[in-house]
């Protein structure tokens, strides 16, 4: 039922990087949600044309839908994902913006049904 969207103008060809980036992205985001990780779905798209202050300098765009977000968490998931992808890409936390948002069960399908 998590899921993490990260979008970046970088090109990332390195298959083991985006590997790891995506595996650490799942299991620091379920474990700070306190769920399951066998739930969590993380996406990653690259070479997404951005801008950020008026620079094309590396940037990152993250959003994460969950049921039940605490808003009480926002701080903390958003200075982990910050420093992961400020570790992982390089991209320094000021040109990330992470958007929370937190989905209620009847709007959330999975297996045919809802949550």
């Amino acid at each position: 039922m998590p899921y993490l969207n990260i979008q970046t103008n970088l090109t990332i060809e390195n298959e083991a990087e985006l590997e790891t980036l995506l595996q650490k992205s799942s299991s620091l985001t379920a474990e700070l949600l306190g769920k399951p990780e066998e739930f969590m779905m993380v996406a990653l798209k690259d070479e997404v044309p951005m801008l950020f202050a008026g620079s094309s300098e590396p940037t990152a765009y993250l959003e994460l839908k969950s049921i039940g977000l605490n808003p009480d968490k926002t701080k903390e998931l958003s200075k982990a994902l910050c420093e992961l992808i400020e570790t992982q890409l390089e991209i320094p936390s000021a040109r990330i913006y992470v958007k929370f948002n937190d989905a209620q069960r009847s709007m959330w399908g999975w297996k045919g049904d809802t949550f």
